[in-house]
This record gives C-alpha cells, sequence and structure tokens, in this order.
C-alpha cells in the first residue's frame, strides 16, 4: 500500500524499491503465471492520471522482486474509486489453474 497519489508514475518506484528493501529480504521472484491487482483510491474528483501509465510505473517497480518478468502476469486488473484517502493498493499473487 503506498500513501498519497501523484500523476507522476515515477515516484512510485522508489516507495516500492524500498519496501521490498526493509519488508521482503530473502524472498525471490518466482516463475509462472501471477494475477495483479491495482486499486488507486481517490477524495473529490479523480485526479488526471492515465491508469495504463501507472500500472506500467508499478509493475517495472515490483518486476525482480515478485516474478523476473512483467510478462509473467497473465491478468491484470486496474480500478480508480473513491475512497476515505488517498492511496495505491497493490495485490499480486500466483494464478491458479
Amino acid at each position: 500500500m503506498i500513501d498519497g497519489l501523484t500523476t507522476q508514475a515515477k515516484y512510485y518506484k522508489p516507495l516500492v524499491y524500498e519496501f521490498f528493501r526493509k519488508e521482503w529480504r530473502g524472498s525471490r521472484p518466482a516463475y509462472g503465471d501471477f494475477v495483479v491487482e491495482i486499486t488507486m483510491e481517490h477524495i473529490g474528483d479523480p485526479p488526471w492520471m492515465d491508469l495504463d501509465n501507472l500500472a506500467k510505473a508499478l509493475l517495472d517497480a515490483i518486476k525482480g522482486y515478485l516474478f523476473h518478468d512483467d510478462a509473467q502476469v497473465a491478468r491484470l486488473l486496474v480500478e480508480r474509486r473513491e475512497g476515505d484517502r488517498e492511496r495505491i493498493t497493490i495485490k499480486a499473487y500466483p494464478r491458479k489453474t
């Protein structure tokens, strides 16, 4: 989960990197297909942000930690909705066959 929103997608990569550096140590990327769900929550009017650009930046940021390549993402859901605070939530898990 990332608190806050910005239209600069490159802003998120160092935040995701810090999370994996501090919280995800010792885990290696996996092979196989993955499902990734990205939810952007906002307050009031939605920001002028292309969700496809946000998704690409976040997939690039988690690549190498959860999976080896973003080509392993077999299902991608990107959603924008009003929430009680501004944040981005990323949920990724192996796809069941």
